[in-house]
């Protein structure tokens, strides 16, 4: 099942500048998700990150792994709110640049009523770009 970006937007509660994703390519309703961002190099951040080299910086690579996560929650529970509880074990491998076309994957490994921890991870063309795990409330 694909989510379109319109169709993000409505599950959702970011809006521009601070949607990470364009659309969701695979999705199993609170389990897993996988997004793709295709990164322009007209984002806002890139004009002091760093105005030298242009790099995304890696708080927002997890807020994009956070989005998708949520997603996945979120799909099945319309209304609800789905907040970043912590992040742990954030590594950064490549950086990424305008022109890049990331997939953004997040698994749920534990759910207990309101609150769910995930391993998510980007790629791009097959590469490893960077990891992390993700904590979320559900209010």
């Amino acid at each position: 099942m694909e989510i379109s970006f319109d169709e993000l937007r409505k599950i959702l509660p970011h809006t521009y500048p601070f949607i990470l994703v364009d659309k969701i390519v695979e999705i199993d309703n609170n389990k897993y998700a996988k997004g793709i961002k295709a990164v322009s190099g007209g984002e806002y951040y890139f004009q002091g990150h760093f105005p030298q080299e242009a790099i995304m910086p890696g708080v927002l690579q997890i807020e994009a792994v956070a989005q998708v996560g949520a997603v996945a929650l979120l799909k099945e529970n319309p209304g609800r709110l789905a907040i970043l509880g912590g992040v742990k074990r954030a590594r950064f491998y490549k950086p990424v640049r305008p022109g890049d076309y990331l997939e953004i994957s997040c698994k749920m490994i534990k759910l207990i009523k309101n609150l769910g921890i995930a391993e998510g991870y980007i790629t791009r063309g097959g590469e490893k770009i960077m990891t992390c795990e993700v904590s979320f409330a559900l209010q």
